[in-house]
């Protein structure tokens, strides 16, 4: 369904965001908070050849277009691409990560969000894209098949609908709140949904207490 109002525009930083956590996503997108650890500036060292707009050829042909911005109006999407390989007129994604494959899949689902505006874009299907590694200097390929893609789908709207509720969800604490910058901010052991439980049961308490016998 096309996204005509500018107010209903998912950026694709914000589908990587919520689908590593909806929380961080809501902290960042909705309430405006970051915070730096030498993981998020070690990211965007990495970024910063990337994120220089440009374009070259390699040896073999291909033009490698940098910090390419992104748009999708079927889908509601804006953003830009670290890098697009061009073969033949035909798009590639490449998106550059500083560490290993997280197993969140996160980094799949923005990049499958990268495919599709590159498609309305350029008229085109892509089938797979490429995440680059720095820790490993290598790159993985991501197949973009339906199942990936349905998971991007459903991202795309859960964001779109974090942002017009302006509701930021409660915490859950999981061991990946190990890695990340705003766990300080965000304090899981304090805010979770256990705590949200426990505070209700609280209330119920005391407003038993309180009702004349």
């Amino acid at each position: 369904m096309a996204q005509n109002d500018e107010n209903s525009l998912v950026t694709l930083s914000s589908l990587e965001h919520y689908s590593f956590c909806p929380r961080q996503c809501g902290l960042i997108f909705v309430e405006g908070i970051w915070a730096d650890d030498k993981n998020t500036v070690a990211g965007t060292l990495l970024h910063d050849h990337a994120d220089t707009p440009g374009y070259e050829t390699t040896d073999d042909g291909a033009t490698i277009l940098r910090a390419l911005p992104l748009f999708s109006k079927k889908h509601g999407l804006v953003g830009k691409a670290d890098i697009v390989e061009m073969r033949n007129g035909q798009p590639t994604p490449v998106e550059y990560k500083k560490g290993r494959k997280k197993q969140w899949g996160n980094d799949d689902i923005q990049l499958c969000a990268q495919a599709l505006c590159l498609e309305e874009m350029f008229n085109a299907q892509i089938p797979k894209g490429y995440i680059y590694h720095a820790t490993s200097k290598r790159r993985r390929e991501v197949l973009l098949d339906e199942k990936l893609r349905a998971e991007t789908f459903q991202t795309i709207e859960a964001v779109r609908k974090l942002l017009e509720t302006g509701t930021v969800p409660p915490a859950v604490l999981a061991p990946k709140c190990d890695g990340c910058s705003l766990r300080k901010i965000c304090m899981p052991e304090l805010t979770g949904e256990k705590m949200e439980v426990a505070k209700k049961y609280e209330k119920t308490l005391w407003e038993t207490h309180e009702q004349p016998h």
